[in-house]
């Protein structure tokens, strides 16, 4: 086993991640809960908290956790008194206290090992390493026509074509990075397509990196859907159902070939790389790419961005780390 680690799902929004969510919470050994927003709230708002070493401001972050709607806590099921005392009483870290949450979260399924789903970690990879340095990461990736389909009919997505498109480039910019920075022992990588074409293949493999066995539970995600997905989130109701390869290539049907030609303008080379084919549809006009170029330019600029954080966090480091006990070195 690889020491209980952490195991952080990450992914552009629609590639698939609450399905890869519920196929490791299928694991006898595994809990991963439905999407939280607590973690990089909490990292951001930290020094609000005050020293952690003193249990009255580990009481003041707990309550915070638990008594707030924004953070989303009431979706876990888990007894705020119980996460109270349990962060008051554990060690004096910010990583510590948020990953109490998570243990206690599965617990309640009598598991051993938790992991975190939320796709925005993956433009925030700085902050979740700092809190839990010893996770396993572990990204999603779909083609990036289908997500620009899925997003656009989703009520709560707000940002027009332009930014919709950008989101997945960076989404693949950021996985490259992390892929580089990282390394195959913290980092592992997984396509949407061939997950729900060959779910026991490709969840056998995903195990073999996080040190499990597979378990064919996994491959029916739909059975646990139930328990891990909030019955509010109307937009996840197919993962109630068998994995299937009904929504590959969805695109075709979803978009307009105005959409489609932009989208493979802007994206053709990322998608070739994640090993998408092209349909060959015709170059937009320049007006349409000259509004997706400025769309995307708040994403160039990102990891020089990320790179002075970095700078930053080293020349002012905090005790923020969540350590596993025996767990593997991470590759960096």
């Amino acid at each position: 086993m690889s020491g209980d680690r952490p195991i952080i799902v990450v992914g552009c929004p629609r590639s698939g991640t609450t399905m890869l969510q519920l196929m490791l919470h299928a694991h006898p050994r595994i809990a991963i809960p439905p999407e939280t927003r607590f973690v990089l709230a909490a990292y951001q708002e930290r020094r609000a908290f005050g020293d952690l070493r003193n249990p009255a401001n580990r009481w003041t972050l707990a309550r915070w956790i638990v008594d707030r709607e924004q953070t989303r806590f009431a979706d876990l099921g888990v007894d705020p008194d119980q996460v109270v005392a349990a962060i008051v009483a554990g060690a004096p870290t910010l990583g510590s206290a948020l990953a109490e949450v998570f243990r206690l979260y599965a617990a309640r399924f009598d598991r051993p090992r938790w992991g975190d789903k939320r796709p925005a970690y993956l433009q925030n990879l700085d902050m979740v390493l700092r809190l839990f340095p010893d996770a396993q990461i572990v990204n999603i990736v779909r083609d990036g026509r289908d997500c620009v389909a899925s997003l656009k009919e989703m009520s709560w997505h707000r940002d027009d074509l332009y930014t919709t498109i950008a989101a997945w480039a960076r989404a693949v910019d950021d996985a490259r990075r992390a892929a580089r920075r990282l390394g195959p022992g913290q980092w592992y990588q997984l396509r949407y397509e061939d997950l729900v074409a060959g779910p026991e293949t490709e969840l056998s493999r995903l195990c073999g990196f996080l040190g499990e066995t597979y378990d064919p539970a996994m491959s029916e995600p739909g059975r646990v859907a139930e328990m891990a997905v909030p019955a509010h989130k109307t937009w996840h109701e197919r993962t109630r159902g068998p994995v299937t390869t009904q929504r590959v290539q969805s695109w075709q049907q979803r978009l307009s070939p105005a959409e489609v030609a932009l989208c493979e303008t802007a994206l053709g080379g990322r998608l070739r790389a994640c090993g998408y084919e092209l349909s060959g549809a015709s170059r937009p006009g320049g007006g349409e790419l000259l509004r997706y170029g400025w769309s995307a330019a708040p994403h160039r600029l990102a990891p020089a961005k990320r790179g002075l954080t970095r700078a930053a966090a080293r020349l002012r480091p905090e005790p923020l780390a969540h350590r596993v006990p025996h767990a593997r070195s991470p590759r960096a």
